[in-house]
């Protein structure tokens, strides 16, 4: 870590000195260089390929945010849900770490919680973020390590164009939960520097479904950040941004624990400098680190009255990146360099037995349990990727990376160190991509790619020891031996618009070949750890397998009629398949689509969409899935601009009051008055959103 730390500082300072020398003086008027915040530039020659972006959330806004929300209207997407709060992005079948997510072009927050109550989701305020952009599949190298696709959370930038002190202010009310959102941003710019301030709070509670029965979901958030710009030439900038959010009194339906706090802390440096020569045209540098301090208890489950427990963990993750932009030619565009993500975590469960075998103990019995076991995983990637021009119509990218992942358990529970013979783990991994983007006409794209994703175990699939974490019962342990998944996909599609802009589509196909998929798989030479004598006896230890796959395809299409009107439909499917376990890969979404039908104008907007979500009979049953039904529901949203920088928006969601669950969904876990079923979707909300900018 201090190597690569330093080679940063090197490569830094050189480039300081480099530039003093290659770049001229300017004027006195600066023009501010943007970082690499974004990766999508709307640039058909230089972003890459199979990439789409979300609507801009600062623009158009009719409602208050959850986390969900920033997720469920772009296709290709599902959420997976264990609450109101802990909820995770699934992109074509694939969660977790095997999707790449990060803020602004690379910083990162990992999860404390082994059952992933803390997503990195949950460490921004969803007002905060503009856009979503997605690379669908390990077509880049240049932004860590990929398997199954990137997911970029854009975070508002000042408006550079209005020098002097601005700011906005939004609040939002939910009549299904009583949940208000509140946000307030002030900004200050000048030529040399700039501040933006933001503060925000959430107070969401239980919801109802349609069947009017209330959800355990309710919890707190508090949230404020500072970013910081410096711009010491035209074409130099340096920035910091700071950021914290403290969770409270969250519930999890879906998982045996609720969450008292949950504090993280996020500052990243950034760093680039433009314009150098002929040659070497950027050099760019990032570095960050965060903390996330988490406390769960079963205060308010069933379980208190047998046994108490409360796990207080942490997690840390730090790392950086720096990059260089070479351009050896006209056609030729590359980019190289070395990026780094370190993640350690550790923490311990404390159990006061108050009952055993039915009976109770004169004296509770105490135990403390290793959740971590002191753990991390390392790794620093070295990497090149090229795009050639190799006319004016198509581009052709090339792409290499190398990984070094280095793990190790410090302080392992004794019968997780009986079981395997631990050490220090180092994995070389190489992964890499090519694609090729026709531009047949100059309103049609067509794209072609291949890209192999590695990605190494995280450490719950190496470390976990005796924990349920997943949507069944099972006890999982982890395997310290797995080998790095590895994802061969292939995708072809097209982006298109006809000659007079009112018809826009777009489709794409893909099929990806997994090696070394890693599942857990139940182990009968083990035994249950905790409650010995409850079912199932035997634990899951995670394993690898060799025959799985996934295809599927996405397909959009928007047509603009009379003035300002405009339908668009839309549509995903994937289906994936353990050949090994004959079944469904866990976790894979049904077929569904949108139509929506609507009006938009500058000063005022508003749509009807029809969401089609199919029956999923494809389930994983080895995962405790079972199949769910389809449904259909209703949301009208419409907003308005009152008055010169104020907006008023408001929506009804699920209009007809519907009673359903979306197969993703985690089953009821520990709670009194539900059995193990699937956690029901909210039913109708009204809400409203209100923004002053001044």
């Amino acid at each position: 870590m201090k190597t690569f730390f330093s080679m940063l500082l090197c490569i830094l300072i050189s480039s300081v000195s480099f530039s003093q020398k290659k770049v001229e003086k300017k004027k006195d008027t600066i023009k501010r260089i943007k970082l690499d915040e974004v990766i999508v530039t709307g640039n058909v020659k230089t972003d890459p390929i199979h990439t789409i972006v979300s609507n801009k959330y600062d623009k158009n806004i009719v409602q208050p945010k959850n986390v969900a929300d920033l997720f469920n209207y772009i296709n290709g997407f599902s959420v997976i849900k264990r609450g109101n709060y802990a909820i995770d992005p699934s992109f074509r079948a694939s969660q977790y770490e095997q999707l790449n997510i990060q803020y602004d072009g690379g910083t990162k927050a990992m999860h404390a919680c082994p059952n992933r109550m803390d997503p990195i989701t949950t460490h921004v305020i969803p007002e905060e973020i503009s856009k979503i952009e997605v690379i669908k599949g390990p077509y880049t190298v240049r932004y860590g390590a990929t398997f199954g696709g990137i997911i970029n959370l854009v975070s508002k930038n000042p408006n550079y164009l209005e020098h002097g002190f601005h700011g906005k202010a939004s609040a939002g009310y939910e009549t299904n939960g009583n949940s208000f959102v509140n946000m307030l941003q002030l900004q200050y710019i000048q030529n040399k520097y700039d501040i933006v301030g933001n503060f925000g709070y959430r107070d969401f509670g239980n919801y109802e479904d349609g069947n009017n029965d209330e959800i355990p979901s309710s919890f707190r958030s508090t949230d404020y950040g500072i970013k910081l710009g410096y711009n010491f030439k035209e074409n130099e900038r340096l920035q910091l941004n700071w950021k914290q959010s403290f969770g409270r009194d969250v519930l999890h339906a879906g998982l045996p624990m609720d969450t008292d706090y949950d504090n993280s802390s996020i500052i990243s440096l950034d760093y680039k400098i433009s314009d150098l020569g002929e040659t070497l045209k950027s050099i760019s540098a990032k570095t960050y680190y965060s903390y996330v301090d988490h406390l769960m208890t079963n205060t308010n489950r069933p379980t208190f009255n047998m046994t108490e427990a409360a796990s207080a963990v942490e997690a840390t993750t730090m790392g950086g990146k720096v990059e260089l932009n070479w351009k050896p030619s006209k056609t030729v565009n590359v980019f190289s360099g070395l990026d780094a993500m370190l993640v350690s975590r550790d923490g311990q469960r404390t159990r006061l037995v108050k009952k055993m075998n039915g009976n109770t103990l004169a004296t509770p019995m105490e135990f403390t349990d290793k959740v971590w076991q002191d753990a991390y995983v390392n790794d620093f990637g070295f990497f090149t990727e090229t795009k050639w021009e190799a006319n004016n119509s198509t581009i052709v990218t090339a792409g290499l990376r190398y990984d070094m992942v280095v793990s190790d358990i410090n302080d392992p529970e004794d019968d997780f160190a009986l079981m395997y013979n631990l050490k220090k783990r180092t994995e070389n991994n190489i992964s890499g991509t090519l694609s090729v983007k026709r531009i047949i006409s100059k309103n049609l794209v067509l794209e072609a790619a291949y890209g192999r994703g590695v990605r190494s175990a995280n450490m719950i699939e190496r470390f976990i020891n005796h924990f349920t974490i997943g949507q069944d019962p099972y006890e999982y342990i982890g395997n310290p031996n797995l080998k790095a998944e590895v994802n061969n996909q292939f995708e072809i599609g097209f982006k298109g618009i006809n000659d007079n802009k009112k018809v826009t589509y777009a489709a794409s196909v893909y099929y990806a070949l997994y090696q070394n998929y890693i599942v857990g798989i139940v182990d009968e030479s083990q035994n249950r750890k905790y409650m010995p004598t409850a079912e199932p006896i035997h634990p899951k230890v995670f394993q690898n397998i060799d025959n799985a796959y996934k295809t599927g395809f996405e397909a959009m299409v928007q047509i603009d009629f009379l003035t300002n009107y405009f339908f668009k439909a839309e549509m995903a499917y994937v289906y994936a398949r353990n050949q090994d376990l004959d079944e469904s890969l866990p976790l894979t979404p049904p077929f569904n689509s949108k139509l929506s039908v609507g009006y938009k104008k500058s000063d005022f907007w508003a749509n009807i969409q029809y969401n089609l979500t199919s029956k999923q009979n494809e389930i994983a049953e080895s995962y405790g899935e079972t199949k769910t039904d389809g449904y259909q529901t209703l949301d009208i949203r419409f907003g308005t601009e009152v008055f010169k920088k104020f907006t008023l928006g408001v929506a009804a969601l699920n209009v007809f009051d519907k009673t359903y669950n979306n197969h993703l969904n985690f089953s009821f876990n520990n709670q009194a008055n539900f059995g193990k079923v699937p956690i029901n979707e909210p039913g109708r909300n009204i809400t409203a959103f209100l923004q002053y900018k001044f």
